[in-house]
């Protein structure tokens, strides 16, 4: 490969790195190339996962700001640079490497930060994006519920207690309780606000 080839590769990979929500590095010998295009479409239009050299990976890692993949790169690497949801394609490269033990996975990288395999791997036991978003709304959903209940538990009951004194008042009863003279006044005062 020539010179301006590589810086162009270079180049392009650190375009990635820097691009992408993640990468995850893999070895994929013995892999056949039919296998190869099953992961390609099993990771579907989230990621690109492409085989790549590993001095030029090396350098364009160190162009996008990431150190500590030198010990990941050795023997045969190719990269899925993740442009969607992170863990659907952790999932994804888990459970192609389950069915294919040929598929290892080495390391990833996420917010600039270099993962081992298995913080990778956990990455996978993530829930998606969506299904955390569905949980987070039904939490809060469920709080406001609450709150929205517990304050107007005191006024319906104070507007219950204040409509028993006023019939009790029209009656001609006189109140059992204490606070009777204060409610009365405060009915008092809103029959003569309406008048």
């Amino acid at each position: 490969m020539a010179r301006p080839d590589k810086a162009a590769a270079v180049a392009e990979l650190a375009d990635q790195f820097t691009n992408s929500a993640a990468a995850v590095l893999t070895e994929y010998r013995g892999l056949t190339v039919k296998d190869l295009k099953a992961l390609r479409r099993s990771l579907g239009e989230n990621a690109t996962y492409a085989v790549t050299k590993n001095t030029l990976t090396t350098i364009a890692a160190r162009q996008a700001g990431i150190d500590g993949l030198d010990d990941s790169l050795a023997g045969p690497t190719a990269i899925a640079f993740i442009s969607g949801d992170v863990a659907t394609v952790a999932k994804g490269l888990r459970d192609f490497a389950k069915a294919n033990p040929h598929l290892v996975i080495k390391a990833g990288v996420m917010d600039g930060r270099v993962l081992d395999a298995d913080s990778v791997r956990k990455l996978a036991d993530l829930e998606s994006r969506e299904v955390l978003l569905a949980k987070l709304a039904g939490a809060m959903n469920g709080n406001l519920a609450k709150a929205v209940s517990l304050f107007a538990a005191p006024l319906s009951q104070a507007a219950r207690a204040l409509g028993a004194l006023q019939i009790q008042k029209q009656a001609g009863e006189t109140p059992a309780t204490d606070a009777a003279p204060a409610a009365e006044a405060t009915i008092d005062a809103a029959d003569a606000a309406s008048e």
